[in-house]
């Protein structure tokens, strides 16, 4: 059997490779896809500052969600500072040191902010410096509270040496003096100051975190690191102490490749946006694939079934012709997968790249490659080949003999009742799901409106021929007595091959759709995101220091007291982790927050629907209306949230809003979030003024006043462009465009596969009469057909999603987007159809007709 497979398709090659190009796109995506996915749950960062330490105390800094994933918690976390000294009495401790980061940068001789790694957390201890390996060192330890260390690459960038004076901004206080007293050359070694300093500047000395390190790092004696890790873990037991508004984060041991997420925390978390990218598309890119296979298998089946009626004409059973089908299509698809995974591998790697550039992960995140990828491409892909194939072959196979050689030379007179039934039921489905836009306006709400188009093109797969014959028999009976011989064959064709012609629609169709429901699903959100914003913020003006980890204090005081300002208000963001029930199962979600004050109102309008925002004190929190939808988080009412830090609280709700789109689902309160954050400083300052020259002017001079401060406008643009779009839609669009790709390529290659099986039927006609000129007018007005029908079904399929989507996140019937993109998908369908159609039909007639026709024989 495996022998005739290989003989039967050596005689279909341009079908076959129809099938290996579909396997090959196939084989990539589903690499690169899976390398995201394995990266996510594997890949480790380097331990970094914490190289020279091999147990590491530390908070915990991802939740644990119960059956899902970990969440990632981007905060700081802190331990009591007591177990320092505790740990360095275990066996085998060499040195304990409790490290402490807090915003620090150095100004330079020109006023300037040099820039830092993460000035969030610069500044750090003396003592720190133990955990470095093989640092260099030049000069002595800073002892006195005016005198600081620097790394050498800041030092060097600033043209700073031992013994200069400098400025320092540290932990929110202005600008001060200190003298360089050594350089430290140590990767990402920081600000270094005197060990009580450090303590008395990071607050750690009282306040919200007296009493705390963020972690302590052990260093051990050689081969001691496991009964170390072990003792440390039976001191920590007890550690975790409970308040009455709040449960601090679990306190944890690690060792090895586990210290890069404690080493950083936020960088720890992309590892998250991963596995949420791979999921996310993991879905679509298995529709489309197992929808292009399907296609292109039932071209190359199509062609053979002459071959197959034969065989069973001469006693071959269903079993075996379906077997037949399936072990050509596994000949092919193995072939075709092994480079195809090797594209998959370069293409993760691609990805990884453009995300590094948008800023969505960091550089010292790395992909993790295995062979476990490529072993479950293999395993899908096969899956699919099979189950596409066998039903490609199951009707032929099914028929009697006499009847499958009978119908070989043309398709069934009537197309399948049950698959076009089952194909309007899909599309009546899909219309159901696009209603989900108008009841959440969320951007998981708008996915709907994607998933609504792909499942819609399915049904019209399915229904197709159906359709495309009562469209043929519609135009057949309306053609007029003396038309031309070309368009008379066109629409005859059409009615005797609904079935090979909807299969080119259909697929054409897909392309429509997909490109127009995800383009404009995004650019729609997108518009939506910056009308509830530019809606939303009263403020004209935002100040911010982001090469000081945060705003110093006395910066908002200053901004009050400028003439022209009506009110300002600061505003920072975190992430929260929600805990709520829902129909009786615990729910965690994760997502952003802002962090306000009871001023806000006079800088931000969120739509509050119930409450108000001048309650955001104490323990509190602002809603959305979609999370107030949720059981028992109604105004009045006490959430569970877990902070960014870990620690979970239980605030009350004193508002609920309605711009969640543009300001996120959730507002804590200033007193709730403070102590919670890395930096502990306010993250920017919304202003508002009254509108006049001098107040900008008044406020210039004072950002220009102050070492690392920033003053912008709130609103930087229409935002409704795709230069404006943020990394994630930049994204998203990428991955359209290879999608897309794949998915042209795929359909090319089907419609010239299709032509190409009709070099007998075109060498009929000629041998008939019929010229060159009238055959390639037939096969043009195909061609017109074809593209007409993909673009009007498939902007039929997307007008009811994309109509619903306007009408929930814009309040009109059509969605956002670029005027030239429907012209372009429908520029790209007519040339696609024609150019697929014109070569084979030319490459067909340069054959003689007699020949032809042996061949086919």
């Amino acid at each position: 059997m495996l022998h005739l497979a290989v003989r039967m398709a050596g005689h279909r090659i341009t079908a076959l490779l129809a099938v290996a190009c579909a396997v090959l796109g196939g084989a990539a995506l589903i690499t690169g896809t899976g390398v995201m996915a394995e990266s996510g749950f594997r890949s480790q960062l380097p331990a970094g500052r914490l190289a020279g330490a091999e147990v590491v105390v530390s908070t915990r800094q991802s939740f644990d969600s119960g059956p899902d994933l970990p969440i990632a918690l981007p905060e700081r976390g802190t331990v009591p500072a007591e177990l320092v000294d505790e740990l360095a009495q275990l066996p085998g401790v060499t040195a304990a040191v409790g490290d402490i980061g807090f915003p620090a940068a150095l100004v330079d001789a020109d006023g300037q902010v040099v820039p830092t790694q993460d000035p969030r957390t610069a500044g750090h201890g003396w003592s720190s410096t133990k955990l470095f390996v093989d640092a260099k060192v030049d000069g002595s330890a800073p002892a006195g509270a005016r005198e600081v260390a620097l790394d050498s690459a800041t030092a060097t960038t600033a043209g700073v040496r031992v013994g200069d004076r400098v400025e320092v901004v540290a932990a929110g206080r202005i600008a001060a003096a200190y003298r360089v007293t050594a350089l430290v050359d140590a990767p990402d070694a920081g600000i270094l100051f005197a060990d009580p300093t450090a303590v008395r500047l990071s607050g750690r000395a009282d306040g919200e975190r007296a009493g705390t390190v963020d972690l302590v790092a052990l260093r051990t004696e050689p081969g001691t690191e496991a009964s170390v890790a072990a003792a440390a873990r039976e001191k920590i037991k007890d550690t975790g102490k409970k308040t009455a508004t709040s449960t601090p984060a679990d306190v944890i041991v690690s060792t090895g490749s586990e210290r890069g997420d404690i080493a950083s925390p936020g960088a720890g978390a992309a590892r998250s946006l991963l596995i949420l990218l791979a999921s996310s598309l993991g879905g679509i890119i298995m529709l489309i694939i197992g929808f292009v296979m399907a296609s292109a298998l039932a071209v190359s089946i199509g062609g053979q079934r002459r071959d197959l009626a034969l065989m069973r004409a001469v006693g071959a059973t269903p079993k075996q012709i379906r077997r037949l089908a399936a072990g050509q299509a596994s000949i092919i698809a193995a072939v075709a997968v092994l480079p195809g995974v090797g594209i998959g591998y370069l293409l993760a790697g691609q990805f990884r790249r453009m995300l590094v550039d948008r800023g969505v992960i960091p550089e010292a995140l790395p992909l993790t490659f295995s062979p476990l990828p490529a072993l479950a491409t293999v395993l899908l892909l096969g899956l699919a080949v099979q189950v596409s194939a066998r039903s490609a072959a199951w009707r032929t196979s099914r028929m009697p003999a006499t009847e499958a050689v009978a119908e070989s030379r043309s398709e069934p007179r009537t197309p399948s009742k049950m698959r076009a039934r089952f194909g309007l039921l899909l599309i009546v489905a899909a219309t159901t799901l696009s209603v989900v836009p108008l009841l959440s306006r969320t951007v998981l709400g708008a996915t709907a409106t994607s998933m609504a188009g792909i499942i819609g093109a399915i049904g019209l797969a399915l229904s197709g021929p159906a359709l495309v014959r009562g469209i043929g028999d519609a135009a057949g009976r309306r053609l007029r007595p003396g038309v031309s011989a070309p368009t008379w064959l066109a629409v005859s064709n059409i009615r005797g091959y609904a079935l090979r012609l909807s299969g080119v629609v259909s697929a054409l169709a897909m392309a429509v759709v997909f490109v127009l429901t995800y383009t404009l699903a995004q650019t729609t959100v997108m518009s939506a995101t910056v009308q509830d914003t530019r809606t939303g913020t009263l403020a004209q003006q935002r100040l911010t220091a982001p090469g000081l980890g945060g705003l110093p204090a006395g910066t908002l005081a200053a901004v009050t007291k400028t003439s022209g300002v009506e009110a300002a208000a600061p505003v920072s963001d975190t992430t929260v982790i929600r805990e709520y029930e829902q129909f009786g199962d615990p729910v965690v979600e994760s997502g952003s927050a802002m962090i306000l004050t009871p001023a806000a109102s006079g800088v931000l309008d969120l739509d509050v629907r119930d409450g108000s925002l001048a309650g955001l004190t104490g323990d509190t929190v602002a809603v959305s209306t979609e999370v107030a939808r949720s059981p028992g988080s109604g105004l009045g009412s006490r959430i569970t949230l877990v902070l960014g830090d870990g620690t979970r609280v239980s605030p009350k709700v004193v508002a609920v809003y309605d711009r969640a789109l543009g300001f996120g689902p959730l507002a804590l309160s200033h007193d709730l979030a403070a102590g919670h954050t890395t930096a502990g400083l306010d993250q920017s300052i919304l202003v508002r003024t009254d509108g006049s020259a001098a107040a900008q002017q008044a406020l210039t001079a004072l950002a220009a006043s102050r070492p690392g401060l920033a003053l912008a406008p709130t609103d930087t643009g229409s935002g409704d462009s795709l230069s404006d779009a943020p990394p994630e839609v930049w994204i998203n669009l990428a991955l359209i465009v290879v999608l897309l790709g794949y998915l042209l390529l795929s359909i090319a290659n089907k419609l010239v596969a299709t032509t190409a099986q009709r070099q007998g039927e075109i060498a009929t006609l000629r041998l008939n009469g019929t010229t060159p000129r009238q055959i390639l007018a037939m096969m043009r007005r195909e061609a017109a057909v074809i593209g007409a029908a993909a673009l009007t079904t498939g902007l039929l399929l997307s007008a009811i999603p994309l109509a619903l989507l306007g009408i929930g996140f814009l309040d009109r019937p059509w969605p956002a987007g670029p005027v030239w993109l429907l012209p372009a998908v429908a520029l790209t369908v007519i040339c696609t159809a024609f150019v697929t159609v014109e070569l084979p039909t030319r490459q067909a007639l340069r054959t003689a007709p007699a020949h032809a026709l042996s061949a086919r024989e």
